[in-house]
């Protein structure tokens, strides 16, 4: 069968440990065997951004923004030990926080569902996609360890040497302090990526923050989005026949748990943390959850929402066996690939990335899948399969289905 060919490259991004054999593994197996691949390639791992300074990392956010679509493996973001098993140079940043800065994005993630893994809330029959923001607030904040009794205030001077000024607390003994900010641009650009997701899959649109305690920060949050649907997309949420609607945090996950998924919840960037993992987790497992960078002028990075997977690696090293699921990774490609397909109306490599997304589907469903799945399915007489074994597996599904189609 001849190679399906490409118009325009993608951006790939390789990473680190487990995820980085998981990655070689799915291109010698599900990606080269059909598709004569075009990307530019950047080795995020954790030794070639060390030794270029990071260059690595922008020059790939860069390349992004030149093609529109990027895959990237999980990457280590490094701490104290990593420092010292690595023998770094420097303690780098998130790969993942330096991309989305230059991008502008807002990642969206989504629980892969499929038969016979089922989620831990009955209601819930289809995904429920989080859109986190991923500037500012508490990742970006400053953090003071308050020594004793004194005054703690937030003060703001402008450019032209006006002053703002507030007490924040009056300590009588020791305690913390932390200064969070955000910005009305990158909120801007969070409220239009979330609109124009909403309206690329036809999904209802929830945005929940905590205005009433947080009445300006918060209430920043709620006002821009408000004023952006009201003037740029009302009428097109009415023509496309979905809907958005504001409301409380904790009012959005009691209706989250009472409701049947289905929809987009956006949410500021440590609310969309916590919730992406809270949702990952109910629906099965966070190997199961897919990840997409999306800008506000149509750049898309796609990756899996889990880490690197260290302690697999480790006995990857040692030489024994390990069970990794790799659904998550396999899916970041589709998704990269389907997108470029779509962008290029390049319709072999749409209708690969469809049919390779449900060969994925029949594996597990068929009963054979990693440990992980395997623990938690309510199918019988499963197979538990090793990494390799499992994306073979996937092949051979594949090949099954073009047989069908023959």
């Amino acid at each position: 069968m001849e190679k399906i060919k490409m118009v325009t490259p993608i951006v790939e991004m390789n990473g680190d440990e487990m995820a980085r054999i998981l990655w070689g593994m799915i291109k010698d197996e599900l990606i080269h065997p059909y598709v004569e691949l075009k990307s530019e390639y950047f080795d995020l791992g954790l030794a070639n951004r060390d030794a270029t300074g990071d260059q690595v990392t922008v020059d790939a956010a860069n390349a992004t923004k030149k093609y529109g679509v990027a895959v990237k493996c999980a990457t280590i973001t490094p701490n104290a030990a990593r420092m010292k098993e690595y023998n770094l140079k420097e303690m780098w940043k998130s790969p993942n926080g330096t991309i989305r800065a230059i991008l502008d994005g807002t990642v969206f993630r989504a629980p892969v569902l499929v038969k016979g893994i089922e989620p831990y809330v009955r209601s819930w029959k289809k995904p429920i996609t989080i859109a986190r923001h991923a500037y500012g607030d508490v990742y970006k904040s400053v953090e003071m360890d308050i020594p004793g009794p004194g005054k703690a205030e937030l003060k703001f001077i402008g450019e032209d040497g006006t002053e703002m000024c507030e007490t924040v607390f009056e300590f009588k003994g020791p305690g913390v302090l932390q200064g969070m900010h955000n910005l009305d641009k990158s909120i801007t650009s969070f409220a239009v990526s979330c609109f124009n997701y909403a309206l690329d899959t036809r999904q209802n649109l929830w945005f929940a923050a905590k205005d009433t305690i947080s009445k300006k920060y918060d209430h920043t949050f709620k006002d821009i989005f408000d004023e952006i649907f009201s003037t740029r997309y009302k009428d097109k949420f009415e023509k496309a026949g979905i809907t958005y609607f504001y409301t409380l945090i904790d009012d959005a996950v009691a209706r989250a748990m009472k409701s049947e998924g289905g929809f987009i919840w956006a949410c500021k960037n440590y609310d969309g943390d916590v919730m992406s993992d809270m949702v990952s987790s109910a629906f099965g497992s966070l190997a199961m959850m897919t990840s997409v960078l999306v800008s506000p002028d149509g750049n898309y990075e796609y990756e899996a929402a889990h880490g690197t997977v260290q302690r697999h690696y480790y006995k990857y090293l040692k030489g024994e066996e390990t069970s990794t699921n790799s659904v998550a990774t396999i899916l970041a490609w589709t998704g990269a690939l389907r997108k470029r397909g779509e962008l290029d109306g390049n319709e072999d490599l749409r209708k690969f990335a469809d049919r390779l997304e449900q060969a994925v589907f029949r594996t597990i469903e068929s009963g054979s899948m990693t440990k992980d799945l395997a623990m938690i399915t309510t199918l019988e007489n499963v197979r538990t399969l090793s990494s390799g074994e499992f994306i073979k597996a996937v092949r051979s599904s594949y090949e099954e289905l073009l047989r069908s189609e023959s």
